[in-house]
């Protein structure tokens, strides 16, 4: 029972401040350019992640469901088709060419191909994902593990973060799409990158060739289409230095549930 409402607060607390930051997307232009407000959110993101910490681990595992709990479709958001011209080539061919890049504070820089990533120990988890617009949905996600892939990479001890750079389209200022997590997530067991979607490759309109899995966050933590992943000290030199693109548009860094 106790359980129960531990889950049941973990998750009214991290929608409620998701939808803080979703209402100043809306038009809280406003508020944002005080003072006052950006540190209120600021202050509330450090709550929620210090209150997560205390009532669950951040090893704890995310609930895993069984095939009967599927659901009949895993929605699209976002991007469906990356208006990248490399992308579209590489999809046109399967992916064949394609390779994921790993550098930055890293020992030894590297790229892997699809093919390498299949052959590498894989995880199979079935899943929720909680999207901050306000849809669920139980999906079976098959990908190498993040934190095995790292190791194979050998991070320095400098770094805390690690970077994904996709192929969604650049915005208006240039920016293309990123993301980033922190090290104990990438070394949590279920932190993967899935190339499988319900026993079926990764479809273009969900990602392909890869997407992270980070299951103990909101779904805007997922990062699609990864093209890049790269290990670092800090956001400084990225964008706005928030650690991500909806990030540096006023939603939270830690978005766990």
């Amino acid at each position: 029972m106790m359980r129960k409402a531990e889950l049941a607060r973990r998750r009214f607390l991290s929608r409620t401040l998701a939808a803080g930051a979703t209402l100043l997307l809306a038009g809280c232009d406003k508020l944002s350019r005080t003072e006052w407000f950006p540190q209120l959110l600021g202050s509330a993101e450090k709550l929620n992640q210090t209150v997560h910490h205390l009532i669950a681990p951040r090893t704890a595992m995310a609930k895993e469901f069984g095939e009967a709990d599927l659901s009949p479709v895993f929605p699209t958001n976002g991007t469906s088709d990356p208006e990248n011209s490399d992308y579209r080539a590489w999809a046109a061919n399967n992916f064949a060419d394609w390779k994921l890049a790993i550098g930055g504070l890293v020992e030894q820089p590297g790229s892997f191909s699809l093919a390498e990533l299949q052959g590498l120990p894989a995880r199979t988890q079935i899943t929720r994902h909680d999207c901050v617009e306000g849809w669920s949905a139980i999906a079976k996600w098959k990908g190498v593990k993040l934190g095995e892939l790292l190791q194979r990479v050998r991070p320095l001890p400098q770094a805390r973060y690690v970077m994904f750079f996709c192929a969604d389209p650049m915005d208006e200022s240039g920016q293309k799409y990123y993301e980033s997590i922190d090290m104990e997530d990438a070394f949590h067991p279920q932190t993967i990158l899935a190339y499988e979607l319900n026993d079926q490759p990764l479809p273009v309109k969900n990602g392909a060739p890869v997407r992270l899995r980070v299951e103990r966050q909101l779904g805007y933590k997922h990062a699609k289409y990864i093209m890049r992943i790269e290990l670092a000290e800090s956001f400084e030199n990225i964008a706005e230095g928030k650690g991500g693109y909806w990030e540096d548009q006023g939603y939270e860094w830690y978005a766990g549930i």
